[in-house]
């Protein structure tokens, strides 16, 4: 299947239609109708070695292991990233679910903000432990957990990318 490369001005364009059209300043946006985001669950085939990915690389505490209640014998379990967020997930044993996909209406990746000086000790823990990793822009590390999701530390603080607001 051979695809043609979109009109990068045309894109250009479309983007800067799209952000009059429907961005608002800050001054003028309604409040968020949401608290935050309470977690965001992925699928481990593994539960082990995601616990020892997450907390032991990463430093993301568990912070709890319970059944799932919608698939009887599968696990549901959590870890702290900070500010009252929570990264989840589940184990489904017996049932194919398949290798890991970036597929439309699927997951691109989780971008986990951290301290600075963290940020550099885990990219050197990434090393460390023989973990694939990308650096970007000196702020943002991309690497992929043990299903192959992918996963971004960034250095930028929380409502900020590369030096900009966005929030």
């Amino acid at each position: 299947m051979s695809t043609t490369a979109p009109d990068p001005t045309e894109l250009a364009t479309r983007r800067a239609r799209i952000r009059d059209e429907h961005l608002r300043p800050a001054g003028e946006r309604p409040a968020s109708t949401a608290r935050g985001l309470h977690h965001t669950a992925l699928v481990s085939s593994d539960v082990e070695a995601t616990i020892r990915f997450y907390q032991d690389v990463l430093g993301f505490p568990l912070t709890e292991l319970i059944e799932n209640r919608d698939y009887p014998g599968s696990s549901h379990f959590f870890f702290d990233i900070g500010n009252g967020n929570l990264l989840a997930f589940f184990d489904f044993p017996g049932l194919d679910v398949g290798p890991y996909a970036e597929v439309l209406g699927g997951l691109h990746h989780v971008a986990i903000s951290v301290e600075p000086q963290r940020w550099e000790a885990l990219v050197d823990q990434l090393t460390a432990a023989g973990i694939e990793h990308v650096v970007h822009s000196g702020v943002s590390v991309y690497f992929r957990d043990p299903d192959g999701a992918r996963i971004e530390l960034i250095a930028d603080p929380l409502g900020e990318m590369y030096g900009e607001h966005v929030l």
